[in-house]
């Protein structure tokens, strides 16, 4: 038993010293990546100012040969432009106005059918007629029935007038009239649910009942009359919750459809949801479209959301700055005497889209920037435009 604790002791002391001796090693490497780093860096910055003073001692001793060593550059003018940044983010086409059509009163046999799919209806039109003979038999009883309580009551008062009879029964008499009357406009009332009339003006995108078919309404999955008002669109988008500072209601949006070929439609935000919607963590935004017979609901969009807009500054391709340790810098093209070289400069960077990122410190308008060979290039090299 104790050869065996020992034999556990030593295994285990050894496995803790190899986990030590693996953890110093590791840390090790990284400590000797990060001076092997420095030394490179340091290095470079010597190369560079070598390079520079041997050039300038060549180009005094030999203006022929620093011509050869002159680096070739394209370079671009700096302009004071506008900056805008969008958010793009995918949305889909929907309608205000979308009926799905159902009947006033109770679930009825069709009688008659004024429509067919794809037809224009105009609000307050008569689509569909149910089966009404039940409601017309007992209004024709009621009237029967009324009939006859004017009748008594009629008779009632011209005794009472004559001073026969009572006044409770002539009350009575009267308020039986009016009742039957009161039944009547209501049963008149449910009569006219008989009728389905169209809500709104626009285009019956489903019509899935028949003559003969009860009518009820189904359901907005599987609908039996469905009228799309197309003249009142809008994109409906899901925006990702960590722009909620950034998207408000007033906002300037850009809407492309591809399959249409049309350029974007410009709209704003006209509705921004209350609240962050559990599963995708998002919030609904709507924008208003106008009416356009290429835009469907349900149709794919790309909803541009403008979040960010800077007048008059200074913007320059994303892939000419570059960056190290001190900062974000670019290369200049400057004038010396006779010669062209390159100068870096740092700059203070804002937002960047589409390929452009915005400068918003650290240059002058009208200035040049290297655009192509940059990568190549120290500051004080001397470079040629090649013209």
């Amino acid at each position: 038993m104790n050869k065996l604790l020992m034999i556990i002791m030593i295994a285990t002391t050894v496995f803790v010293t190899a986990c030590s001796t693996g953890a110093k090693d590791k840390k090790g490497d990284l400590g000797d990546m990060k001076v092997k780093l420095e030394k490179l860096k340091k290095e470079k910055n010597d190369n560079e100012a070598d390079i520079l003073k041997l050039e300038e001692q060549i180009a005094k001793a030999d203006p022929d040969a620093a011509k050869q060593i002159e680096k070739l550059v394209s370079v671009d003018t700096l302009r004071i432009q506008d900056f805008t940044h969008f958010i793009e983010l995918q949305g889909k086409i929907d309608a205000n106005d979308i009926v799905y059509l159902t009947p006033r009163g109770m679930p009825s046999q069709v009688k008659q059918l004024y429509l067919k799919r794809g037809d224009m209806v105009r609000k307050g039109q008569l689509l569909v007629k149910l089966d009404d003979a039940i409601m017309l038999q007992q209004m024709d009883g009621l009237k029967v029935q009324l009939d006859y309580a004017e009748n008594i009551y009629n008779r009632q008062k011209n005794l009472w007038d004559q001073g026969i009879g009572t006044e409770v029964q002539l009350v009575t008499a009267k308020t039986n009239v009016d009742a039957m009357k009161k039944q009547i406009a209501t049963m008149g009332e449910n009569w006219q649910t008989s009728f389905v009339y169209s809500p709104i003006s626009g285009v019956a995108d489903e019509v899935n009942v028949k003559v003969g078919e009860i009518f009820n309404g189904g359901s907005p999955v599987m609908p039996q009359i469905k009228i799309i008002n197309g003249s009142s669109l809008k994109i409906v988008t899901e925006v990702p919750e960590n722009y909620i500072a950034r998207v408000k209601k007033g906002d300037k949006v850009e809407v492309s459809v591809p399959e249409t070929g049309k350029p974007s439609y410009q709209s704003v935000i006209s509705m921004v949801g209350a609240s962050i919607h559990p599963t995708n963590r998002s919030f609904t935004t709507e924008a208003k479209l106008p009416a356009d017979p290429l835009l469907k609901p349900n149709q794919a969009a790309i909803m541009k959301i403008l979040d960010y807009k800077a007048n008059a500054t200074i913007a320059v391709p994303v892939n000419v700055v570059q960056a190290d340790e001190k900062g974000k810098y670019l290369y200049l093209a400057q004038q010396e005497g006779d010669k062209m070289v390159a100068r870096r400069r740092t700059v203070n960077v804002g937002e960047v889209y589409n390929g452009i990122i915005e400068i918003k410190s650290g240059l002058t308008a009208g200035e040049l920037i290297i655009t192509e060979g940059y990568q190549t290039v120290y500051n004080g090299q001397t470079i040629t435009t090649g013209k």
